[in-house]
């Protein structure tokens, strides 16, 4: 990945030459950005601006860290309530010098909250095609290595996304297995033996080593209602470790996943924008 780091006394970022497409067209990326003031950012992203146009490129995503199986998104709303373990933070002066630089606003996001004894206590209707089942705790690469393969097929279609390998990938993961609660980690399975989808949840320990709540962090599935069954297991086995609540996270707004959250009444406590800006446009 082509990439150039600009840094200066009171502001850095990092410039990807080699990001996603934006509507069928090469991007570069603004991640790792952080300023300590508004005129200090807007030094660093001017000269990212001048770099990427050298470069010969006209659109600019950020922030984001190259792809988004990197860190991406601002918050663009809060509640206040503390950010939980992994979730994208920023001062809250950042997202305006992109905002005064030309960007706008390209994709958006939310996370919620919702408490545990309020979800679905009945099972969705048993499917012919799948039986969902907890990790059983043995042999972690080779579980990156399913979420790897089931990941790329099923978020291929969304937008802005870059495939990696698999080695980056393991890379990414790995380091977490030691948090890792088994029981909160979820595959549905064909018949065959082959994977239809499978859910990543893991104990919100930004709230210390006995949690209250857990966060469902990433799910995807290829068969229809499987996302509903690993949803509902999530749930049944965080309220089961002692959870009082779950956190929807990271969730975009125009994803089926989105309207089951709002099915099961959790409530948005955060919300996050993707800016873009068409350098020749």
């Amino acid at each position: 990945m082509t990439k150039e780091t600009i840094k200066t006394a009171d502001a850095k970022l990092t410039v990807y030459l080699n990001g996603p497409n934006w509507e069928g067209v090469q991007a570069a990326t603004f991640g790792d950005f952080s300023c300590k003031s508004p005129e200090a950012g807007a030094q660093v992203v001017d000269a990212g601006i001048e770099l990427v146009r050298n470069a010969g490129i006209d659109r600019v995503i950020g922030p984001m860290s190259g792809d988004t199986w990197h860190n991406y998104r601002f918050v663009s709303y809060s509640d206040g309530s503390t950010p939980f373990l992994m979730e994208p933070t920023n001062k809250t002066h950042e997202p305006e010098v992109f905002w005064s630089a030309g960007f706008s606003e390209i994709s958006r996001y939310f996370s919620a909250r919702v408490e545990l004894e309020d979800t679905d206590k009945v099972a969705p209707p048993e499917s012919d095609g799948f039986e969902v089942e907890a990790w059983d705790g043995n042999d972690p690469e080779g579980l990156f290595r399913q979420v790897f393969a089931l990941s790329a097929q099923a978020f291929s279609k969304n937008a802005f996304y870059k495939p990696i390998s698999e080695s980056e990938f393991l890379a990414m993961y790995l380091p977490v297995v030691p948090m890792m609660k088994r029981e909160l980690i979820l595959f549905a399975r064909r018949h065959d033996g082959n994977l239809a989808g499978f859910l990543f949840g893991i104990p919100n320990y930004a709230e210390g080593p006995t949690p209250s709540s857990a966060i469902l962090k990433t799910y995807a599935s290829l068969e229809p209602g499987a996302g509903r069954h690993l949803a509902h297991k999530f749930h049944k086995a965080a309220a089961e470790m002692g959870c009082k609540t779950a956190i929807h996270a990271l969730i975009h707004d125009d994803n089926k996943s989105a309207d089951r959250s709002a099915a099961e009444g959790a409530t948005i406590f955060r919300r996050y924008s993707l800016l873009g800006r068409k350098l020749n446009g």
